[in-house]
């Protein structure tokens, strides 16, 4: 029994550990965008799609419409999910999606996108603001595998 109680003890711990290596921390450091596939019903990578994104606690996060298919496929179960960095072809590694309802981590996205992306910010930020508090937009959290 007390061996169980320590493997699992320690499968916790490394699993709490996992997130990303030092490569892709300075990867995620240098990149604009991020690349984001989500799985489909047949189990085939969708379409990457461009976006901005905010790195915290060992985590990709982005803010997205509820609406997007992303969103939709977290909905339904298929939370697996492709990040390359940087580019379409760049640096990946695969993820499990999660919608998170979190105003602290918000507002960390959006102080952080004002930093990273200072020319569209400007045209986004109020979008971004409203539709977090409206609902119109939410977060989705990327945890590496």
């Amino acid at each position: 029994m007390r061996a169980l109680a320590l493997a699992t003890v320690l499968f916790c711990a490394s699993s709490a550990l996992a997130g990303f290596t030092p490569e892709q921390e300075k990867q995620l450091a240098d990149a604009t965008y991020v690349y984001v596939q989500s799985e489909r019903k047949s189990g085939e990578w969708s379409k990457p799609a461009e976006i901005w994104f905010f790195v915290d606690g060992g985590k990709v996060y982005v803010g997205t419409r509820p609406g997007s298919w992303r969103v939709k496929r977290i909905q339904a179960g298929r939370t697996k999910a492709r990040i390359a960095i940087g580019k379409v072809d760049g640096p990946a590694f695969e993820a499990t999606g999660a919608v998170v309802k979190d105003p602290a981590i918000e507002e960390k996205l959006m102080a952080a996108f004002a930093k990273k992306y200072p020319e569209g910010w400007n045209r986004h930020e109020q979008s971004f603001r409203d539709g977090f508090k409206g609902g119109e937009r939410v977060l989705v959290a990327y945890t590496p595998r």
